[in-house]
């Protein structure tokens, strides 16, 4: 096994992200690529995504672009507001 062989730990912002209402769970995968539920309709989106900082920037498999920033432990992607699953908080508002 060569250096460039080596696992890397996924980033940070990999994993699941709810709304505060947990109808719209986007997962981060540690590929760059996300899937994106909305209430019963599984992988409503799907596409890649890339983390500068705490900036990521989106493009879904049809093209469309979007952006999102993590402050505080918070992802603001677009008018939604998501949080880690298991900490988003109950009874809050879902948009900015």
């Amino acid at each position: 096994m060569t250096s460039n062989d080596t696992p890397r730990d996924p980033h940070p912002y990999v994993g699941m992200w709810v709304t505060a209402d947990g109808f719209i769970r986007q997962e981060l995968l540690p590929n760059g690529r996300y899937d994106e539920a909305r209430g019963n309709r599984r992988s409503a989106y799907t596409g890649s995504y890339t983390v500068t900082g705490d900036h990521l920037d989106y493009v879904d498999d049809t093209g469309f672009t979007a952006t999102g920033d993590v402050r505080d432990g918070v992802l603001y992607h677009e008018h939604l507001v998501l949080y880690r699953e298991g900490d988003e908080p109950v009874g809050r508002e879902t948009r900015q």
